[in-house]
């Protein structure tokens, strides 16, 4: 065999294995949900025989077709793993052809278009059509002809002679059962539709996660090779010493990314969390306090990064809250705010606690690119991210979620290349003792620049 051909070969075999699994996949839910109609057929048939003709006894009713209904249910209740291949298929369209639209269709039609069997039809259609849309099509097509000129044949005597007249209630029913198969395919498309904006969600959430964990991991990947060319050219005296210290370098900067990877899936798992959870407050919490861990846990990439950013604290107040929400809120923020320093290439982020307003606040401040005009109301929409494809766009529409939950609110003014100021205003509750209104959080460095406008 040559190479390109087994080159080939090798690219194309686990799309083979993928597609082999969706048809294992595929084949277990038809025998599953054949197994579940198996069950609702057998026990149905002879249920509502007894129904119909004992307590509510009905114009027509055949205990033969029932039956023969009946049979057919029992394979694949019995053995539904015996029937494979294109017997499964074939099984699958005639028994629940001959179940669903032809066996209520002929009852339909045999009662006069009774209400009790116009309804059955109605919930049968229903039914029929949450399998495949053109597969339930045909099935129905096929089983309500069949039902048609079997009633032409059997029926009233007249019915083979008056042609469509023989059908004055069916074809009254008519529009409504179309009606019908039409909004059940819509809501599948709609389904459909949701299903695949989560998966698309999903597919950005853990791109972001990549992107986010791939720069920490090439730079160890760098660091580890200059260790072990370091490691093969080891000399003594000066240049040993200067290798060492290039070493040291080194390891200092592995441990830091490994730090930075660890403190980010931290704040992954934080709003992951966070999503799953109640967001109701449940306890009283600092706000002093929690912005002071979250500067203390958040992983700056540098020394001069961390002096980039600066903590006031006019008055501290308390909130009820939650703390593990509340951090997960300032982290995002700060994220937020440290990227756009990283993209203007210049700015300061600063930090108000504000306990002496009547409606207590927390201002977080960035001198970064800002954000465009046009681009502001959209900022907490779910899945709203911008730059295009620089996140998976949940970070700030939790945060108002979660602020939202507690009666608070969060605002944000900005002006491009300018400033970004995000307000969170928390309802009015229990200041602090005097002693800690002019209290500052130990962040090295000096203040930030940004004065806190734009927000009365």
């Amino acid at each position: 065999m040559s190479a390109p051909i087994r080159a080939r070969l090798h690219l194309t075999r686990p799309a083979l294995l993928a597609w082999l699994l969706r048809q294992d996949q595929q084949r277990e839910h038809a025998i599953l949900r054949l197994h579940f109609l198996a069950w609702v057929g057998c026990l149905g048939m002879p249920l509502y025989y007894l129904i119909w003709t004992a307590w509510f006894p009905q114009k027509f009713e055949s205990g033969t077709l029932r039956v023969l209904g009946v049979a057919l249910c029992l394979p694949a209740l019995l053995f539904p793993r015996k029937i494979k291949g294109n017997w499964l298929r074939v099984y699958e369209f005639v028994s629940v052809t001959y179940v669903m639209p032809f066996f209520f269709s002929f009852m339909f039609l045999m009662n006069q278009g009774s209400a009790v069997w116009g309804e059955s039809l109605l919930l049968s259609l229903i039914l029929l059509f949450q399998f495949d849309s053109l597969w339930a099509l045909a099935s129905c097509s096929t089983g309500a002809l069949a039902a048609c000129i079997l009633y032409m044949l059997v029926g009233y005597d007249d019915a083979a002679a008056r042609g469509f007249h023989a059908f004055p209630v069916a074809l009254e029913q008519a529009p409504i059962y179309v009606f019908t198969i039409v909004i059940v395919a819509l809501t599948k498309i709609g389904r459909r539709v949701l299903s695949r904006e989560k998966l698309a969600g999903m597919a950005q959430a853990l791109g972001m996660v990549s992107h986010e964990l791939r720069t920490p991991l090439i730079s160890i990947a760098a660091n580890v090779r200059g260790i072990e060319r370091a490691a093969r050219g080891w000399g003594d005296g000066a240049d040993g010493a200067g290798q060492q210290a290039g070493m040291a370098d080194a390891l200092a900067r592995i441990g830091f990314e490994v730090r930075h990877m660890n403190q980010m899936i931290d704040l992954f798992l934080l709003s992951a969390a966070a999503m799953n959870q109640q967001m109701a407050p449940t306890e009283r919490v600092s706000m002093a306090a929690m912005v002071h861990a979250v500067i203390e846990r958040y992983p700056f990439a540098t020394e001069e990064l961390r002096r980039q950013v600066s903590v006031v604290v006019r008055r501290d107040f308390s909130f009820m809250g939650r703390e593990e929400l509340g951090v997960v809120v300032l982290l995002n923020l700060l994220r937020n705010a440290l990227k756009a320093l990283q993209r203007a290439g210049k700015g300061k982020v600063r930090i108000v606690v504000d306990g002496a307003r009547r409606r207590p606040r927390l201002l977080l401040m960035d001198s970064g690119c800002g954000i465009a005009a046009r681009q502001l109301p959209y900022i907490f929409e779910r899945f709203y991210s911008w730059p295009p494809n620089t996140g998976a766009g949940i970070g700030l529409a939790l945060c108002k979620d979660i602020l939202h939950a507690w009666h608070a609110r969060i605002r944000c003014r900005s002006r491009e290349q300018v400033y970004t100021v995000f307000a969170l205003e928390f309802p009015p509750a229990r200041r602090m003792p005097a002693g800690d209104t002019s209290a500052a959080l130990p962040v090295p460095g000096a203040p930030g620049t940004t004065a806190d406008r734009g927000i009365p």
